[in-house]
């Protein structure tokens, strides 16, 4: 188990990084089942980090079908405490174009209760606070790198997560802007409550690819948003490079907010049960 190590969790870009040294691949098994692919050790510019493409390589898992709990806990059960989250989402304000890097602070889940949410459960108490569910100086790395490499960006809002695999209608899409959330995606949710529960700095670089279907003007279709992926891909993969420098250059401290999450004495925990909650609060 590597200390303090750098875990991303996104699309199949991560691959074509520039400089990119694969390590090795590895076959991670949990408690939960399987992660969505093998964890991808890997070095850029002498940095090591842990790379989890979220739908598989091949991208072949839906959002819904991701096993979020299996894929958070494969990282941090390898030394991950720093966790990035690449994600392409949808712009539900007009100040944040297609193309934008948004890095928001607050989450919304308008999932429909079909995702295992928790680690905890069947036989183990535990609650943590998602109250600020993205850890500030992971969010602020991220800020600098988008900074350094003159990304356009938009610091802070809400991202609310839906369960797909449709995109909204346009009457779904204006309620969710009446909530004042600033982007829609698939899958920050639960992932960014599991990394609470782990004990992990969670930070999300959400590249937006439309304008969601709000507007008269745009319908929101697969065709498009590849169009911006591209251009988006490159822009993430330099600022995910200038992100694992300064993570390097400085591994912060950060408040865990699972130290007390867990109410089960350890005593009446069979040895799973005990295992699970090692890794949690290592």
């Amino acid at each position: 188990m590597a200390e303090k190590a750098i875990g991303i969790i996104g699309g199949s870009g991560v691959y074509n990084i520039e400089g990119i040294e694969i390590i090795e691949e590895l076959s991670v098994e949990t408690p939960f089942g399987n992660p969505s692919d093998k964890v991808i050790h890997a070095k850029i510019d002498g940095v090591e980090f842990y790379f989890l493409p979220r739908h598989g390589r091949n991208h072949h898992v839906l959002p819904h079908e991701v096993n979020y709990c299996a894929n958070v806990y494969a990282l941090k059960s390898i030394g991950v405490e720093y966790l990035i989250s690449v994600s392409a989402v949808g712009s539900l304000k007009e100040e944040c174009p297609p193309t934008t890097m948004v890095l928001p602070d607050q989450f919304i889940d308008w999932t429909k209760g079909g995702r295992r949410r928790t680690f905890f459960g069947e036989g183990i108490v535990g609650h943590v606070s998602t109250a600020c569910p993205i850890e500030k100086g992971l969010q602020k790395v991220l800020e600098d790198s988008c900074k350094e490499v003159e990304a356009s960006y938009h610091l802070g809002g809400s991202y609310i997560c839906i369960e797909g695999p449709q995109f909204s209608s346009k009457a779904e899409s204006n309620i969710y802007r009446s909530f004042g959330a600033t982007v829609i995606g698939m899958t920050n949710v639960p992932e960014a409550y599991l990394a609470k529960e782990a004990g992990m700095a969670y930070a999300t670089l959400a590249m937006v690819t439309d304008y969601d279907c709000w507007r008269e003007d745009d319908h929101c279709s697969v065709e498009e948003i590849m169009k911006v992926m591209n251009s988006n891909n490159k822009t993430a993969q330099k600022i995910i490079k200038s992100a694992l420098k300064n993570i390097e250059s400085n591994r912060f401290d950060f408040v865990k907010e699972n130290t007390f999450a867990i109410m089960t004495p350890e005593d009446v925990m069979n040895s799973k049960q005990k295992e699970i909650c090692k890794v949690l609060k290592a």
